[in-house]
């Protein structure tokens, strides 16, 4: 019975399938005995942390300390080199783009220069013990008028003057006006070409300038800069004058210039070189004006002199404390340094401390304005002054009646 049982529940394969038959693996699986205990795993062992890559880390450090300044600096090297690259290739491409344009400068300069050489001179001043002074002038009219600087010529009735095209001759001192540091010679020669007169109050700062002279007597020099500044007028850096004011410019100034033309780009005068910062040229170099100096020119020209009025003050900026006291604006009003008891402002009243407000229609806020206001005043007439003056701890305005003299100086 049971072996029908059993017959039913697996039947027998059919011959030929029992060589390809197996059983589920689950089913073949032998299963281990008590007496045939199973072979452990083998231990795997962990590296201890870190101690295999302590040499690696020593190695990477050490490599570094010894290639670390020279990748470093191999870096800001090429850095560079790409840099300077870059910009040469820019500034060729530039440059070449360019080129008309900065040919036509360097055909202007020259254009400048051929315009103005005829008409700048040498100057020599015969001297004491056989030392001849040295300095420039500029031809500003073909019969003869030669325009320099007051300093150049001084204590000297005649002077030898050479011309760019080699003539040499004596010239006679017409007039000089040592305030302005203007004066006007007169030689006797024909065939001269006069420079023109440029107008000084056209400039800009940054416009294009050239100075023609002979520096250290080396005669027929030019030099190129740009209006660095205007209106520099008497200080500590320039000039004691009270009357006096400049143009600032880089271009190359140095002795023996001083006289010489300060041209423009039309090659029109538009300054007299007259002085330098320090005893040599430090990029700093100073004119008088066109404005100024052709106004001197004439009147040297047809007087021989300068009839200039004079209050006799020392014209001064007004302190803060003195303008916070009087109540007075930024710019307003100069301050009375110093009268001379003699003059016409002491005869008049005025008093140290004062501040001037208006010169007859002037307004006063400049010490150079004034005092050019004052020095073109009809000398013989009566002028205006009011002032303000602080007193018994209050202001009060004066008006001053003042007879105008002429400078001593004259």
């Amino acid at each position: 019975m049971d072996d029908a049982i059993d017959q039913a529940a697996n039947p027998p394969l059919p011959p030929g399938e029992l060589a390809s038959w197996s059983a589920p693996a689950a089913r073949s699986a032998p299963t281990a005995s008590a007496e045939e205990p199973v072979p452990p795993r083998p231990r795997q062992e962990r590296p201890a942390s870190g101690r295999s890559t302590v040499p690696w880390v020593l190695l990477f450090l050490f490599a570094l300390v010894l290639l670390g300044p020279f990748l470093v600096g191999r870096f800001v090297y090429q850095s560079t080199y790409n840099e300077l690259r870059a910009g040469y290739d820019v500034a060729t491409t530039t440059l070449d783009t360019l080129k008309p344009r900065l040919n036509d400068l360097e055909l202007a300069s020259r254009l400048v220069a051929k315009r103005v050489e005829p008409s700048v001179v040498s100057i020599v001043r015969p001297g004491r013990r056989g030392i001849n002074g040295q300095g420039s002038g500029v031809i500003v009219d073909k019969s003869g008028y030669i325009v320099t600087n007051a300093h150049v010529i001084e204590g000297a009735g005649t002077v030898q003057v050479r011309l760019s095209d080699l003539r040499t001759t004596d010239a006679s001192v017409v007039g000089a006006d040592r305030m302005m540091d203007i004066a006007v010679l007169k030689i006797d020669l024909s065939n001269l070409i006069a420079a023109e007169w440029g107008d000084s109050d056209k400039l800009q700062v940054g416009d294009l300038v050239w100075a023609l002279g002979s520096p250290y007597g080396l005669e027929r020099s030019l030099t190129f800069g740009i209006i660095s500044a205007k209106s520099r007028r008497s200080s500590s850096h320039v000039s004691g004058s009270l009357y006096q004011e400049y143009l600032q410019t880089d271009a190359a100034v140095n002795p023996g210039n001083s006289g010489g033309p300060l041209v423009n780009i039309e090659g029109r005068v538009v300054g007299i070189n007259a002085a330098i910062f320090g005893n040599a040229y430090q990029g700093i170099s100073f004119a008088i004006p066109s404005a100024l100096a052709r106004e001197r020119y004439e009147e040297l020209k047809t007087n021989g002199h300068i009839d200039r009025a004079w209050l006799g003050i020392e014209p001064l900026d007004v302190p803060s404390d003195v303008r916070q006291q009087l109540g007075l604006n930024q710019g307003e009003g100069v301050y009375v340094g110093e009268v001379r008891a003699s003059a016409p402002a002491g005869r008049a009243g005025v008093r140290t401390g004062d501040v001037i407000l208006k010169w007859n229609e002037h307004v006063a806020t400049d010490p150079t304005l004034l005092s050019r206001a004052i020095a073109a005043t009809q000398i013989g007439s009566t002028a205006k002054l009011l002032l303000v003056r602080e007193g018994g701890g209050e202001k009060k305005q004066i008006a001053l009646d003042v007879q105008v003299e002429a400078h001593p100086d004259n």
